[in-house]
C-alpha cells in the first residue's frame, strides 16, 4: 500500500530525482527516469556559474532548470498531501478499502505540505529573480555594444 505521507515527503525531499515516481508507478515510469535531465541540467549549471562567473550565458540559461523542478515537485507534494483519503486510496490503493489508514492525513503529511509550500516558493520565486535579471542584464549590454 502507497502511504499518503512518505510520498509527500519523497516528491518534497527527493522530487527532482523522480524517487516519488517510483515509489508511486514503478520502476517503469518514464517521468520518473527523465525528472533527473532538468535537475543535472541545473546542477551543470550552476558549476558552469561558479567556475565562469555569472557572466556565462549558457549558465544563466541553465540554472533555472533546477528551479522549475524543484518547484513543480514541491507542488505536487502539495497535491499529493492535501488530496483526500478517499481519493488518494482510489487511486494509488485500488484494491484497497476507501477509507484504508495509508491515504490519511498525519501532521507529518501537514509537515511535508508546509515545507513544501515554504521552499517550493522561495525556490520557484528565486528562479523567476534570477532569469529576469540576467537576461536584462545580457539585454543592457548588447545595447551597450550595439550603441557604441
Amino acid at each position: 500500500m502507497k502511504n499518503k505521507t512518505l510520498a509527500a515527503w519523497l516528491t518534497f525531499l527527493g522530487g527532482p530525482l523522480g524517487l516519488h515516481r517510483f515509489y508511486l508507478f514503478g520502476f517503469r515510469d518514464v517521468v520518473g527516469w527523465l525528472l533527473p535531465l532538468p535537475t543535472t541540467l541545473g546542477i551543470y549549471g550552476i558549476q558552469r556559474a561558479l567556475a565562469n562567473g555569472q557572466d556565462d550565458t549558457l549558465s544563466w540559461v541553465l540554472i533555472p532548470f533546477i528551479g522549475f523542478t524543484a518547484a513543480g515537485c514541491a507542488l505536487n507534494a502539495i497535491i499529493y498531501g492535501l488530496k483526500s483519503q478517499e481519493q488518494w486510496n482510489a487511486q494509488f490503493n485500488p484494491t484497497a478499502n476507501e477509507n484504508a489508514p495509508a491515504g490519511q492525513t498525519q501532521w507529518l503529511t501537514i509537515g511535508a505540505v508546509a515545507m513544501s509550500l515554504l521552499l517550493g516558493t522561495t525556490v520557484l520565486m528565486s528562479s523567476i529573480v534570477f532569469s529576469f535579471q540576467r537576461y536584462f542584464e545580457y539585454q543592457i549590454e548588447e545595447a551597450r555594444l550595439i550603441s557604441q
